[in-house]
């Protein structure tokens, strides 16, 4: 019997762990918090929920794939809904823009600038031209061979992947405040739009050919449907455990190392540790490959992320699920974020409300939200005891004066979380949000591989990984070490014919 040791209950982690099991293999996850999601943790505070991690699912059908490998639906374990209005974007004059089903957006565009309808729609058409490479043909595909990358390199210059984000969308619409809503999504992987390469650009039309949806009871509750059926096939789950060391012997990764002192036996290790952190922290050097030790001593992390949790108790009825508030600057803001490594007085914040959609989230009468703000990561040494409060109540200042008029009087049960939190919590490098930002010289082949550069049997998944941060992003890293990972000689528990169709059919 093979065994597979999973480190990290991330999604990346989960779905390997899933995908590992289906292939036979004997599975243990190990990861050091006390549930299961990685940063999908949950929080509650006097009634209020909050889902800490990613609130926003495009691609439900990744998580219907892992139900369906072993003949089991999504839906008898989580119920996730579709939202009609997927992201409404405020601007700092107060005008918004409602982004959500064609019809609209398309209203929405001519209302502000009636000439960006005809290039949006071309927008549209080259992001379905690069989502049918880059997602539907290489994000499940490993891109541990130089000879397959330069066998990409035509397709992907044909598509402008030199290109930045914001030179592509730029290309298309005119208007600033239409330039700025379909750039910024870039964000939500961890990148600049103006550093990242415009093959991420793909992620507006996997919204559009997807939809945005939410699980009901948050994504905590998707994990915990993913958490049953892990164990109901007979998956160890090992919580509130962190693995400090990989053993190496003769080439290939033989146990893995607790923190407590342990030594689980394993014959492949898939890692869901940051790989900076894997390569530098856990691995001997002397059986790292020299690509890994480049890749992890330049390469250049995400931003930060603040993130504060709050309810109010009245409800704000008229703000949308997701609301995507811009400050006074855009590029300058970036700049000062990702370049010049300051905390500016201005910021920009992602806006969550899951009580839009389901009311379990607070107490009757009241709403729960986050609100998100991209900050430097730890490389720009802020200290943040003394900047996290001044953070905290410009935050609700600027709330309060726009569109959560009243917020002060109504704020309860307030905390938050900053890059130093992302730091101790997760282990992640510099308190980075996202692993390593999305640049094209961090991108593919130039990302760190999901077979491992050193020990044979060691393979990897997660947002530092091809083929990228965001729950796709993670999902698909899974697929691509299922293509690589062995199927085991002497399954636990064979499949039954009709489980193993669908496991290869997916």
């Amino acid at each position: 019997m093979s065994r597979v040791t999973v480190i990290g209950g991330g999604f990346g982690g989960m779905a390997a762990a899933l995908r590992a099991r289906a292939r036979g293999h004997e599975v243990t996850l190990i990861d050091r918090c006390v549930r299961l999601g990685g940063r999908a943790q949950v929080f509650e505070r006097d009634g209020f929920r909050h889902d800490a991690g990613p609130t926003v699912l495009t691609a439900p059908f990744l998580f219907d794939e892992l139900f369906a490998l072993f003949g089991k639906k999504t839906e008898d374990y989580v119920q996730i809904v579709p939202l009609r209005l997927w992201y409404r974007f405020r601007f700092y004059d107060g005008d918004t823009f409602d982004y959500g089903d064609i019809e609209h957006t398309l209203a929405e565009i001519a209302r502000i600038h009636q000439p960006d309808v005809a290039g949006y729609m071309k927008l549209l058409e080259q992001s379905r031209r690069i989502y049918a490479v880059g997602f539907t043909k290489l994000a499940d595909v490993p891109f541990d061979s130089f000879i397959f990358m330069l066998q990409q390199v035509p397709q992907l210059v044909k598509l402008g992947a030199y290109r930045t984000v914001w030179q592509m969308v730029s290309r298309y619409v005119k208007h600033e405040k239409i330039r700025q809503a379909f750039s910024i999504q870039s964000l939500l992987i961890g990148g600049n739009p103006f550093d990242t390469t415009s093959i991420y650009a793909l992620i507006h039309y996997l919204e559009r050919a997807h939809g945005v949806h939410f699980a009901m009871g948050g994504t905590g509750a998707l994990v915990d449907g993913l958490e049953q059926l892990m164990r109901e096939e007979g998956i160890e789950l090992r919580l509130g455990t962190t693995v400090a060391a990989i053993d190496v012997k003769d080439g290939l990764v033989c146990a893995v190392k607790t923190d407590n002192g342990d030594h689980i036996a394993c014959d492949y290790v898939v890692s869901n540790v940051d790989p900076v952190h894997l390569y530098t922290k856990m691995l001997p050097q002397r059986v790292t490959r020299l690509s890994a030790r480049l890749k992890a001593r330049y390469a250049e992390q995400s931003m930060g992320l603040f993130v504060l949790y709050f309810g109010t108790v009245k409800q704000y009825s008229d703000v949308a699920h997701h609301t995507i508030w811009l400050g006074p600057r855009y590029r300058d803001l970036l700049d000062d974020i990702f370049h010049r490594k300051v905390l500016a007085k201005d910021f920009s914040i992602y806006l969550h409300r899951p009580t839009a959609t389901d009311p379990s989230f607070a107490p009757e009468g009241c709403d729960s939200f986050y609100a998100l703000v991209p900050v430097p990561n730890l490389t720009a040494e802020i200290d943040w005891s003394v900047e996290g409060p001044k953070l905290r109540n410009r935050i609700v200042e600027v709330l309060d004066a726009t569109i959560l008029p009243g917020l002060k009087g109504t704020i309860r049960s307030d905390f938050y979380m900053t890059p130093e939190d992302f730091a101790s919590h997760y282990l992640s490098p510099v308190g980075a949000g996202f692993s390593i930002a999305p640049h094209f010289r961090q991108s593919a082949w130039f990302r760190f591989h999901n077979r491992g550069e050193g020990p044979r049997n060691l393979f990897l998944v997660g947002a530092g990984s091809h083929p990228g941060a965001g729950l796709p992003g993670v999902l698909c890293s899974a697929k691509v070490v299922d293509r690589l990972l062995p199927v085991a000689k002497c399954p636990k528990t064979p499949l039954s014919k009709e489980a193993a169709f669908i496991r290869e059919m997916v």
